[in-house]
């Protein structure tokens, strides 16, 4: 059967004692609508609970809950055992809570999540083998997540998705990353070897349909768009602030995005993820259906990326026709047209100014 996390947003008299009751009430009718209850998580400061179930379907839970206490989910999605136990560290009652006669588990699923990048697309796209360099960065950062309690959620040759539930031990650990680096990366790496972390947090159910799928988005976005080595939101800022005394954030090592920043990036990536591929898309138009004068958004996208608005859609534009020649969808001219370049040769052109070589000499080069 499917397993589900669902989501209860609790009220303020409803305490993490409340909560164990209603589970206790849940367990004691879930036979009836083929129902297993696996475990939940509780938060009282969040003001939410999460259930993780085995279940026929979502229909089946709703009923559940709704015949055992009248609570019915505010939201549901099905999940990965494997995944739930990366990111939450469990998928049973924790020790603590068993065997006692009333099962309160106030343990939030609040999680700080941490993407790394360690090169930039071209690079990551070649990076097959298994390198020295890769080698070496695999095993600091193995020893530097467990000397911050860091769960590896996924990861590839240069990339790594990690769960934290301490926002200090995440920060910490970005740094320690940050350091180790420059000493493992060789003087000849130097120009093609970057590293990039960008750290969010956030509950597991939202109103998107894949689990932390919200944070996990916002978590890639800081690392791949936003300027800067290390990206955190306001959320994380204050969170660590207020975990260590108002100790602030060194600016020269971190870049802390405030929350109107924070709404520009989600809207702007929601946007072009909508139109990059258009080739009569133009300035004009992003600036107007963002709602910003074209100096507005050259200010903002500037502050934010690093680039003007019609690089940053040049760049994006390459960066998706780079992974197409890589996974061979079609031919130069192809890929071209589909990534909303007007012309193969406006194509080539804009290729090799970004990455130092024609598609044609990436193709021969890089994929077999």
């Amino acid at each position: 059967m499917p397993i589900y996390m669902d989501r209860h947003d609790i009220p303020e008299e409803i305490t993490a004692k409340h909560v164990a009751l209603m589970h206790q009430e849940d367990l004691k009718v879930q036979h009836l609508y083929g129902c297993k209850g696996i475990t939940y998580w509780c938060d009282e400061h969040r003001r939410t609970a999460f259930c993780l179930i085995e279940a026929p379907n979502e229909k089946a839970i709703k009923d559940m809950h709704n015949k055992a206490h009248g609570d019915v989910p505010h939201r549901i999605i099905e999940v990965n055992k494997t995944i739930v136990e990366s990111f939450l560290g469990r998928i049973e009652d924790p020790e603590k809570s068993k065997n006692t006669e009333l099962n309160i588990i106030n343990d939030p699923a609040f999680r700080v999540i941490m993407l790394i990048e360690t090169s930039d697309y071209l690079h990551r796209l070649e990076g097959n083998q298994f390198s020295l360099f890769t080698q070496k960065f695999h095993n600091s950062l193995t020893k530097t997540f467990k000397q911050f309690e860091g769960s590896i959620v996924k990861q590839d040759n240069s990339s790594y998705l990690v769960s934290f539930v301490s926002v200090s031990d995440a920060i910490l650990c970005a740094l320690k990353i940050q350091y180790n680096f420059k000493y493992i990366t060789t003087k000849h790496d130097v120009s093609m070897r970057t590293l990039n972390i960008g750290i969010s947090s956030g509950v597991p159910v939202t109103h998107k349909d894949s689990f932390f799928e919200e944070t996990i988005t916002l978590a890639t976005r800081l690392c791949e768009i936003v300027d800067g080595h290390i990206v955190i939101t306001s959320e994380i800022k204050s969170l660590y602030e207020s975990e260590n005394r108002n100790e602030f954030i060194n600016k020269d090592h971190i870049r802390s995005i405030n929350k109107n920043e924070e709404k520009f990036l989600t809207d702007l990536m929601d946007f072009v993820a909508t139109i990059w591929n258009k080739p009569d898309f133009n300035v004009n138009d992003f600036s107007s259906i963002m709602g910003y004068s074209k100096s507005q958004l050259n200010r903002k996208l500037k502050s934010l990326t690093g680039k003007s608005p019609n690089n940053f859609i040049v760049d994006y534009r390459l960066q998706k026709a780079l992974k197409a020649l890589h996974d061979q969808q079609g031919n130069i001219s192809e890929i071209a047209f589909e990534t909303g370049f007007n012309s193969p040769a406006y194509f080539s052109t804009c290729f090799k100014n970004k990455f130092g070589m024609l598609p044609s000499q990436y193709l021969q080069q890089h994929v077999v």
